[in-house]
């Protein structure tokens, strides 16, 4: 099921982007996006749970968390028209297309509970889509807003490569910046702060070396 929202103009630009990167979207990004498996398979969705995906993209990532977590009710959405075309495309060769429901939308402002009709959700997660947002701490205060009573937040995104040599991690940053990706130096410390202020346990962990960051927010229960 899709749903279709009105986007500001970032849209037009993740979908100039993508207009034909989609179609060798997942084959590519296995090279580099580290750590999204790993990811999936550290939610562990209750049963009968629900997980959101934000910046769901061409459902990689849904579809893979709907096959693992067999009862979970899975839901996404992504800013880029282009990218939701091969959502759709993906979900029902993958026979998902009754499990899975997606919308388009801007993670600065979507309102996932609203859009379907989910008080709030087990699981949300963000896979390397921070670097991409440009609003992208509003996106995470919004994403937190989302998580429901004894929820978690997972994210994994691009770090600062700390200890790779310095000529590797200037050629990664430009390349990166190619694709409008631009990894957050303060990271750490900004989910630090809003962990803090909104009530959240949270931990991190680092991939090859600072590559990325693998990082998991859980609401306290004495909140």
């Amino acid at each position: 099921m899709t749903t279709t929202l009105n986007t500001p103009s970032h849209a037009a630009v993740m979908d100039d982007i993508y207009r034909y990167q989609r179609h060798i979207y997942d084959f590519t990004r296995r090279y580099y996006l580290f750590g999204r498996d790993r990811l999936i398979g550290g939610l562990n969705v209750p049963v009968q749970g629900t997980v959101l995906e934000i910046g769901c993209g061409t459902g990689r990532n849904l579809l893979m968390t709907a096959r693992r977590y067999r009862e979970a009710r899975c839901f996404g959405f992504d800013i880029s028209e282009q990218m939701l075309v091969s959502m759709a495309e993906a979900t029902e060769r993958a026979g998902l297309t009754g499990r899975v429901r997606f919308a388009q939308g801007d993670a600065e402002s979507f309102d996932a509970r609203s859009c379907f009709s989910v008080p709030g959700f087990d699981r949300i997660y963000l896979s390397y889509c921070l670097s991409m947002i440009p609003d992208w701490k509003r996106s995470l205060q919004q994403a937190l807003r989302q998580v429901g009573p004894e929820g978690e937040l997972h994210v994994v995104d691009f770090g600062q490569m700390a200890r790779w040599p310095n000529f590797a991690r200037h050629c990664l940053g430009a390349w990166l910046s190619r694709f409008c990706v631009t990894p957050r130096p303060d990271l750490r410390a900004v989910v630090s702060e809003l962990a803090r202020k909104q009530g959240f346990t949270v931990s991190f962990d680092e991939i090859g070396g600072g590559y990325a960051w693998l990082i998991v927010l859980k609401r306290q229960r004495d909140r």
